[in-house]
């Protein structure tokens, strides 16, 4: 772009008419700052997305890489709408998962209006009432919210819900595949359509992510209850470089004894083995991170807060820097926030442990790079992963590493397979190569979102016939598959247990139980959330816990070591001290992981390839050789039954988790004890006194049989884990297990 002498934007020097013909139609305060940030050019995905808003009606869905410039692409001819034709309320809204990317995503569009006359307003619990109080008296521009702040405007005021949302023209949603996997997408598209139902305007909607696996599922994700076409624009962003390293590190069962000698050869230390491979992990942790920023990932908290608190003491040994620091759920909002302003700092060599937190798109500035500790949850959190490093140009740049535990004597011919180490390469090979990511099962059955709107409209609404109650909840996009049936026998169970009760004049109404669940505080969030006690250094939070440790007793949080000096379990508020060293903490597991068939199948692949992987380090290698030749002379391979020992067998039909869960239950229908050994297990383990062949047989007898799976031995309460399960009837719940979880026709196509 050039400029005369009045500063006046007079070209653009796209070459791509497309691209040029974009920018022209964008309103002037944002080509004032294109220019101002010295821009090059507009993205593929911005222009697509500029047409898609301006030439159609259509909803749109933004698929492309972290850093890719999706959020740019939705606002700006988003925005331009707003400038040319201001609305006569909330023009845009903006929906986040996390508060923390509300507040980065506000920082960066209040730069982008400046000029605009269009005002960037939040609204979750950490904004200003003076704000909130000002938007509802004159409602106007673009508002940014969490699912659970609208769901509590559309809930308690009604009257200020109609006036912000008469005019609404755009919803943006951000991080579109964080939604479509949890209960909370659920609640936002029921929030949505109950809006568009009170207002009378449906506005469009705009979805970003950078994993989706399925984009014609995200589509008719993204188009519930609109009535809409969706666009999702496919831009080719090129093959991009990625720089990989996988490392392995060794613990020792047997105590093996270990030398450490000096230049002079002169042996200076005996090790018995044990630990050995988790201190040499940490030390090589310490090195490669020295002077670059870096995010390590863990799969758990406990895992993060140990991890980064070896790495402070190295650090403390060798006199340099403290600059650890953690970031997770449990870490509180200010430490976290002072620590994405520290990643921010281009000066700022920090080096953050994370869980899931930080696989979002909060603004962290450019990574040197990530690391990895042990294998990713799935391709999609792997892609996420990455996606935080090579942003501004670097190539991005991810570390593996692997501690495994050598035992000696494994218990059957499959102990010495180290199944998380196959699993890392499976994840790599399949998004690298392949680009493929986990599809997101859909929530046809989720009586528990049912149960949460249900009451959340009578508590908004006030008394109503079973009839219009059935007729406002069942018409919400997400329960098109529940039947009439199904909402009238919990009606019925909500009934008998008080949560709602019969009025004289015959209507419905919240009952005695359900007011202490509709005027909790947490009423309005729908994932589970286990009781936290507060941790508290004098008057400073430093985060939560879910174990209520006694007076003197230690334990680690947002990288540090605490003793517990006072414990108010009434307040649920724990006072503690700063101590110096290392200590343990552990929470409750909160999360499931499951297998894709497709990632399965990729495991056998790399089991059965001879093929090497350069990323593999010199400490690989070998061990991935040893590891085939395992597999393939133990017949797993080729083999759906292999023997493990007398009545001991595997079963290999290579499937993912669904599928093989269901082969569980029907072979326990068969009467034929098995059983997963770990929840990401690609075999089942069986106990069965016949010979491979006979159990074969079984087996394809019954993937020709018309089982019914409602008839298999399921556990007598078993149910897709869920807030306000406890208010579903037992049945209803045994139904969403068997229609959204068990595949038995994926089980079937994979194996017949």
């Amino acid at each position: 772009m050039k400029r005369d002498s009045h500063d006046t934007l007079i070209r653009i020097d796209y070459e791509d008419e497309h691209t040029m013909d974009a920018f022209s139609r964008l309103a002037p305060f944002i080509q004032d700052f294109i220019y101002q940030n010295k821009w090059e050019e507009l993205r593929g995905i911005q222009v697509a997305a500029c047409e898609a808003i301006f030439d159609t009606d259509d909803n749109l869905l933004l698929s492309s890489g972290t850093a890719s410039g999706k959020t740019e692409a939705a606002f700006l001819p988003v925005l331009t709408e707003l400038y040319n034709n201001p609305s006569k309320s909330v023009g845009v809204l903006y929906i986040s998962p996390l508060k923390a990317l509300i507040n980065d995503q506000f920082k960066r569009l209040e730069q982008l209006l400046l000029d605009s006359n269009i005002s960037v307003w939040k609204w979750h619990g950490d904004a200003s009432q003076t704000q909130k109080d000002k938007l509802v008296k004159n409602p106007e521009g673009l508002l940014q919210i969490t699912p659970e702040s609208l769901e509590s405007l559309i809930t308690n005021k009604r009257g200020a819900c109609l006036q912000m949302f008469s005019d609404l023209r755009f919803v943006v949603i951000d991080e579109v595949h964080h939604f479509m996997r949890d209960a909370r997408g659920v609640q936002l598209l029921c929030v949505l359509q109950r809006l568009q139902k009170l207002t009378g305007v449906i506005p469009r909607r705009i979805g970003l992510s950078a994993t989706i696996g399925n984009i014609e599922m995200a589509q008719s994700w993204l188009n519930t209850g609109t009535g809409r076409n969706c666009a999702a624009p496919i831009t080719d962003e090129g093959k991009k470089r990625v720089r990989l390293h996988v490392e392995r590190f060794v613990n020792y069962a047997d105590k093996r004894d270990f030398e450490e000698r000096d230049d002079s050869g002169n042996v200076t230390k005996i090790d018995t083995g044990g630990d050995i491979g988790d201190r040499e992990h940490y030390e090589y942790l310490f090195k490669a991170t020295l002077d670059k920023k870096t995010i390590i990932f863990t799969n758990s908290r406990e895992e993060t807060e140990f991890i980064l608190a070896n790495l402070r003491e190295i650090a403390l040994k060798n006199k340099a820097p403290d600059i650890y620091r953690v970031h997770h759920g449990n870490v509180s909002a200010l430490l976290r926030e002072t620590t994405e302003d520290e990643m921010k700092a281009d000066d700022e060599k920090i080096v953050t442990g994370a869980t899931v937190t930080l696989e979002l798109g909060i603004d962290i500035g450019s990574l040197d790079q990530a690391v990895q500790v042990g294998a990713p949850l799935n391709v999609s959190s792997f892609a996420q992963r990455l996606g935080r490093c090579g942003r501004r140009g670097q190539v991005p740049q991810l570390l593996f590493t692997i501690v495994e535990s050598i035992q000696i004597n494994s218990a059957d011919i499959l102990g010495p397979i180290n199944w998380e180490f196959i699993r890392t390469i499976a994840i790599i090979e399949t998004y690298t190569k392949e680009q493929w990511i986990e599809p997101i099962y859909p929530h046809y059955h989720a009586y528990n979102l049912l149960y949460h709107q249900t009451m959340s409209h009578l508590k908004s609404n006030g008394e109503m016939s079973a009839a219009a109650l059935a007729q406002a909840i069942l018409t919400l996009g997400c329960f098109d598959k529940i039947s009439q049936d199904d909402y009238r026998q919990l009606l019925e169970h909500l009934i008998n247990t008080d949560q709602l009760e019969r009025t004289e004049r015959g209507g419905i109404i919240i009952g005695r139980e359900g007011e202490k669940i509709v005027n909790s505080h947490k009423f309005l969030t729908v994932f589970i959330t286990p009781e936290y006690l507060l941790v508290k250094d004098e008057n400073r939070t430093i985060g939560t816990v879910d174990k209520a440790y006694p007076i003197g007793t230690r334990f680690a949080l947002a990288g540090q070591a605490w003793e517990t000096v006072e414990l108010n379990e009434k307040s649920k508020v724990i006072f503690v001290k700063h101590v110096p060293g290392i200590s343990l903490v552990d929470w409750d597991v909160d999360f499931d992981v499951e297998l894709h068939t497709v990632l399965v199948r990729k495991i056998r692949d790399v089991l059965m390839s001879d093929d090497p992987y350069p990323y593999l380090s010199e400490r690989c290698a070998p061990r991935l050789e040893e590891i085939r030749y395992i597999a393939k002379n133990s017949g797993i391979l080729e083999n759906l039954v292999t023997p493990l020992s007398d009545k001991k067998y595997a079963i290999f039909p290579w499937v993912g988790t669904r599928q093989l869960f269901t082969l569980h239950y029907a072979l326990m229908d068969r009467g034929i004890h098995n059983k997963l050994p770990w929840m990401t297990c690609v075999f089942l383990e069986v106990t069965y006194k016949g010979t491979p062949e006979s159990l074969e047989e079984i087996i394809y007898d019954i993937l020709h049989s018309d089982i019914n799976l409602y008839d298999l031995p399921l556990p007598e309460k078993v149910q897709v884990r869920g807030k306000y399960n406890e208010f579903i009837p037992e049945q209803l719940l045994r139904k969403q297990f068997v229609e959204d979880y068990l595949d038995f026709e994926g089980l079937k196509k994979a194996l017949l």
